[in-house]
């Protein structure tokens, strides 16, 4: 049976460049990996075929052969099938570089893989937080309280998880074990200390081993203006607590900016729509432009306005982050046609009418010239 192209499994061009095509492979192997899939074969299969075409693609003088040769240039002269491994086609994924990327993609926030020290000290796991502002309060930055549920050294045991703590047999203290499953040759975590490298022979009764307990707390951060949706703050060492003397974890905030009533942003310029009366948009007059300062703005009209003027008030959009310097605020007028007339409003406006001329509503003149002209054709064709 022929064998795939290994672009096509990556779902890249040949073109591609290496950043491309890792960015591929990490997609690709996160959505198929065992772990995610357990038991499921062809997922297996699939997972194997991904990392053989990256450890081809990524590798230059690999790839430049099998642009050239195809899967022939691996048959001889590599090791078996070219990759010179154990395994299935050569391949071991412990020695590859792929437990490195796979571990950037699936650690982190809230456990993830975590590796003992040569002492047995373990680092606790970092913990995400997702807090919600205001656009006004990004505007002007600010302190606020957060409340986060983490783990804390457990103080019945001092953090050690119980007394006579011993280094775990089954793994020598590395707190990961190496398992060939089918077609793979994995590291995985000790199913003895639970990734630790210790065993913990009289448990504490408080933590029950673990060296900490879940615990709320409430800490104050400082959110700078000019912060948008998307921004992270590390506060270091507020994460989980380490283990057996390890150091703690970081806490990540994501911050998420609420939608305004008036305005919408693009980066640090910000927009809205005014209306305007239709005897100011006529006459021209002074209007008051809303600022998220708390100070409007003064802005004269000038007689004539057309609904969908769009004007630009310098300097007062969002602060730009870690800088002294503003956005623009662009302000979109909608001339308003008035409602509920009175009786009088009405008989004026109907005067109005009758004084109009032509050049008083010169687009309306235009279109009704234009649907004559048509009218004209039509009736003479």
């Amino acid at each position: 049976m022929a064998q795939k192209d290994y672009y096509e499994i990556l779902g890249v061009g040949k073109d591609a460049d290496a950043a491309e095509i890792k960015r591929a492979f990490r997609t690709k192997a996160k959505e198929c990996h065992p772990d995610i899939h357990p038991g499921d074969a062809a997922a297996e299969v699939q997972f194997k075929a991904i990392n053989e075409a990256y450890e081809v693609l990524k590798d230059d003088q690999k790839r430049a052969a099998y642009d050239r040769y195809g899967h022939a240039a691996f048959v001889n002269g590599m090791g078996s099938n070219g990759f010179g491994g154990a395994g299935f086609g050569g391949f071991d994924f412990t020695s590859s570089g792929f437990e490195s990327i796979f571990e950037e993609m699936f650690s982190g926030f809230g456990g993830g893989r975590r590796t003992a020290s040569a002492d047995g000290k373990l680092r606790g796991a970092d913990v995400r937080l997702d807090v919600s502002i205001t656009l006004q309060e990004a505007y002007e930055g600010l302190k606020k309280p957060i409340t986060v549920e983490t783990a804390v050294a457990c103080e019945a045991c001092e953090g050690k998880g119980g007394k006579q703590v011993e280094t775990c047999p089954t793994c020598g203290g590395h707190g990961r074990i190496r398992q060939r499953q089918g077609f793979f040759v994995m590291d995985t975590d000790c199913p003895d200390c639970r990734g630790t490298g210790k065993i913990v022979k009289e448990p504490c009764s408080e933590c029950r081993g673990r060296g900490s307990i879940r615990k709320k707390r409430t800490l104050e951060i400082s959110i700078p203006k000019g912060v948008d949706t998307g921004v992270r703050m590390r506060l270091a060492g507020e994460g989980d607590a380490g283990q057996f003397g390890g150091p703690n974890g970081d806490l990540y905030v994501f911050l998420t900016v609420k939608k305004h009533s008036i305005f919408d942003r693009e980066g640090a310029d910000l927009y809205c729509e005014m209306p305007v009366p239709m005897v100011t948009a006529a006459l021209g007059g002074t209007v008051k432009i809303p600022t998220m300062s708390g100070t409007p703005e003064s802005y004269e009209v000038k007689a004539g306005l057309q609904s969908g003027t769009q004007v630009k008030i310098k300097g007062k959009g969002m602060p730009k982050l870690r800088s002294d310097s503003y956005g623009d605020l662009y302000v979109t007028f909608r001339v308003e046609t008035p409602t509920h007339l009175s009786a009088k409003q009405k008989e004026l406006l109907r005067q109005f009418a009758d004084e109009s001329k032509e050049d008083n509503q010169e687009a309306c003149s235009d279109f009704l010239c234009q649907i004559k002209k048509i009218w004209n054709d039509f009736t003479s064709s």
